[in-house]
């Protein structure tokens, strides 16, 4: 918590920027302090990626994928972006990393178990 916010991360593929977008303001909206991705390299921010040689293209997205487990460290709870129940590799170790560290799961479609 924040003062009086709880502090969430968002997480998911980012191949679902629409579905970020909505669930960063509604959360914000019902009074939360949200965090979320900083580019979507799957919808819209391929730009990123161009011309980049494959090892600053590996180094980049190691580095992103570490920024996304620090903000993690910074929320209380993640939401998951998990559109048809899909969560990927990299949204799974998100949510392993956020269980692992005490953190609350909430998702946008509840997953079959």
């Amino acid at each position: 918590m924040v003062g009086t916010y709880k502090v969430i991360t968002l997480c998911g593929s980012t191949r679902f920027k629409d579905e970020f977008m909505e669930a960063n303001k509604r959360l914000t909206l019902a009074g939360n302090i949200v965090i979320s991705v900083g580019l979507f390299g799957h919808a819209g921010d391929q730009e990123v990626w161009e011309n980049m040689d494959e090892g600053t293209l590996t180094r980049t997205k190691e580095m992103l994928d570490d920024m996304h487990k620090r903000k993690i460290d910074m929320a209380d709870e993640i939401y998951v972006i998990n559109v048809g129940g899909y969560i990927g590799s990299s949204t799974r170790s998100e949510i392993d990393y956020a269980i692992a560290h005490g953190k609350k799961i909430r998702y946008l479609e509840e997953p079959a178990s």
